[in-house]
């Protein structure tokens, strides 16, 4: 069984959702707190093993990259300074030399189709996959608890967690089988049920190991929703030849994806902050008072 070393980050997305904020600065570089949505991502990959980061890119988002490379200017002014802490800290947050790849997606053809274009690099074994505009906050990462089932069954794993039963014709939602380890096989995947008809409330949360195979199914998949090679579709066709397993996460997933969610993941982020928490809490209390009871908010 080959070790899952790589991680791909389909990063090329506009973020229409958050112009104009995003006309010059990519969605993924919006802060939480005071990091990146992508470090946030990227230091769950590292926590889980992952050695080789490969980030499948668009136009405009050199900043990236630049954010992942060594910043010799400011590391010297922290050391000139003192400044001792923040430069150890930066340290820490640094890939090491060639552990990050970079690859332009070019066009906008969906998840499946920039998964496809990590296929040269990622190669001939296992790789994690994690979308970036979901963040995680859990005692342990996700994905390190993923790697986990991995080493128990070698096969795809699916990170799943509980939503509203009637909010579940929003997500794509799996069937759940038997236990095995720290996950259960997966029964059935089904893209956005009608109401009434999803066969769990476990929806995928953005995070997955999968089989190199994929990128063979994605390399003639045909467009679905959207008009896009839609990930989902692929698995469905490659669960016909291996076996999905589901990781059911019980941490909590911030969709920074949307407005509201990054709004909640900055919140949440402070708030499990020790020097932070007091001020935060007093701030949403002093705004919660001063809320207009008849006003649209």
């Amino acid at each position: 069984m080959k070790r899952v070393r790589k991680a791909v980050f389909p990063v090329a997305g506009l973020g229409t959702r958050f112009l104009p904020a995003t006309k010059s600065i990519p969605k993924e570089m919006l802060t939480v707190v005071d990091r990146p949505v992508i470090q946030y991502v990227v230091d769950e990959a590292r926590e889980a093993g992952i050695e080789h980061f490969i980030f499948v890119t668009g136009r405009n988002k050199g900043v990236i990259e630049d954010h992942f490379d060594l910043q010799f200017e400011l590391n010297e002014t922290l050391a000139q300074r003192g400044k001792t802490e923040q430069l150890e800290y930066l340290q820490k947050l640094q890939p090491g030399p060639g552990q990050t790849s970079f690859t332009r997606q070019q066009v906008p053809l969906g998840l499946g189709h920039a998964v496809w274009c990590a296929r040269d690099i990622v190669g001939d074994e296992p790789f994690a996959l994690l979308l970036p505009d979901m963040i995680m906050q859990s005692e342990k990462s996700c994905l390190k608890d993923m790697v986990e089932l991995y080493g128990e069954t070698g096969n795809n794993i699916i990170a799943v967690q509980e939503c509203d039963p009637a909010e579940a014709h929003k997500y794509g939602i799996v069937g759940k089988g038997k236990d095995i380890h720290n996950g259960f096989e997966i029964t059935q995947m089904v893209e956005k049920p009608k109401a009434g008809t999803a066969p769990s409330n476990l929806f995928i949360n953005g995070r997955y190991i999968l089989q190199p195979e994929i990128f063979e199914v994605l390399a003639s998949q045909e467009r679905g929703a959207g008009n896009e090679i839609q990930l989902t579709d692929a698995m469905l066709k490659l669960e016909k030849r291996q076996p999905f397993f589901g990781y059911h996460y019980r941490g909590s997933t911030y969709d920074c994806g949307s407005p509201e969610g990054f709004v909640e993941a900055n919140i949440a982020f402070a708030l499990a902050r020790p020097a932070m928490r007091s001020g935060v809490l007093a701030m949403l209390e002093r705004l919660i008072a001063d809320l207009d009871p008849g006003s649209d908010a």
